[in-house]
């Protein structure tokens, strides 16, 4: 049986009972989809428009994205390196937006967490057990992450500073802290072109993913998406912060804790982009150094939009972002272009993204409240 969306001769009393909720269902899941399918497909749309411009080729282009990313098991394993930061600054903005936050300045996280992973390090790496000193690396880190991104969500709350604004000027400061304590207090006197902290020992480092040349990284990125999922769609602690982010004022009527919830999942998300700058120290840079500000922060932004702000989304979407990011040298050697072009696509990205945002709860057919009588 086909049923037809815009056809008011069909009732829903011609479609079995039991149907209905399958359709339901159905619609709601798709809404996010084909929007989501739509923007992207928008985006490279005017991608391609603005390459013919300079005069050269989008389906060469495309063709060596594919190539650079997913192509070969190289491309693979490097594209999946690429995203396991990835899913941790998109975490530290799909988080905090279930609250109606939108928190972009996860960067400053993944270089505060960086170096106090680092610092941690120095006197422990030699002397303490390998695993003792990851862990508390990574608490580390952790730790400072879950403060900076905290602090956005406290003068949110508490002064009435918008946290986008804030979290943004902070990620700034964070920066220049850590050129502070990385030419400064941190500095390896051996590091002389490249200020950095004194470099992890090899047998400290975050190994590999056995059979894989893909640090371990990934695993607690995929494990952090997963868990962030149960806190939000299965415990009451994330019940309570989708009512807050729906309606803040009906939120504390019933008495909802709405300043912990605020700067509990603000600093949760802080946390894991923190753990990120960890394991780009323990796991690709092996010391912190200005490479710890490599953007990752700001495309996570983008990873989290991308995916709706779920948690689980955010899984392929990081290894697409991932994938795209790592085509950017092949793009640079055989077209000519500058290895940021692949920035310019994901900026376009992100603004048809924004846009489309418009587009959701306007289409009856996704709408099962809108259907009332017919299909």
């Amino acid at each position: 049986m086909t049923v037809q969306a815009n056809d008011p001769a069909i009732s829903i009393a011609e479609t079995p009972a039991s149907l209905r909720p399958i359709l339901e269902w159905i619609a709601r899941k798709a809404e996010p989809l084909v929007i989501g399918l739509a923007a992207i497909l928008i985006g490279l749309a005017l991608f391609s428009l603005f390459i013919l411009a300079i005069g050269k080729s989008p389906a060469v282009l495309f063709g060596l994205m594919y190539t650079g990313g997913f192509g070969s098991w190289f491309s693979v394993q490097n594209s999946l390196s690429r995203a396991a930061p990835l899913l941790l600054t998109a975490l530290c903005v799909a988080l905090p937006a279930r609250l109606g936050l939108v928190i972009i300045g996860g960067e400053g996280a993944v270089v505060l967490g960086g170096v106090a992973a680092a610092a941690m390090a120095m006197p422990l790496a030699g002397s303490a057990p390998v695993s003792l000193t990851l862990i508390l690396m990574g608490i580390a880190a952790m730790a400072v992450g879950g403060i900076w991104i905290g602090l956005a969500g406290f003068l949110r709350h508490y002064r009435g500073v918008n946290e986008t604004i804030s979290s943004l000027l902070l990620s700034y400061i964070a920066i220049a802290l850590m050129n502070q304590f990385v030419e400064g207090p941190l500095r390896d006197p051996a590091s002389l072109n490249k200020p950095s902290t004194k470099p992890l020992p090899a047998d400290y480092m975050l190994g590999n993913i056995p059979g894989m040349d893909v640090h371990w990284g990934l695993v607690i990125g995929v494990v952090a998406c997963i868990l962030s999922w149960i806190l939000i769609e299965v415990t009451s602690y994330g019940f309570a912060a989708r009512i807050a982010g729906g309606n803040v004022r009906a939120a504390q009527i019933q008495g909802l804790p709405v300043g912990r919830l605020i700067a509990g999942f603000t600093g949760i998300a802080g946390s894991f982009a923190g753990l990120a700058g960890m394991i780009e120290v323990a796991a690709v840079q092996g010391s912190a150094n200005a490479s710890l500000a490599a953007g990752y922060g700001y495309t996570g932004i983008l990873v989290a939009f991308l995916a709706r702000h779920n948690p689980l989304a955010i899984i392929p979407v990081a290894i697409l972002l991932g994938g795209i990011d790592a085509s950017g040298g092949l793009i640079q050697r055989r077209m000519g272009l500058p290895d940021a072009t692949v920035l310019v696509l994901q900026g376009m990205l992100f603004l048809v993204i924004l846009f489309c945002e418009t587009f959701y709860g306007r289409f009856k057919i996704f709408n099962p409240d809108l259907w009332k009588g017919s299909l």
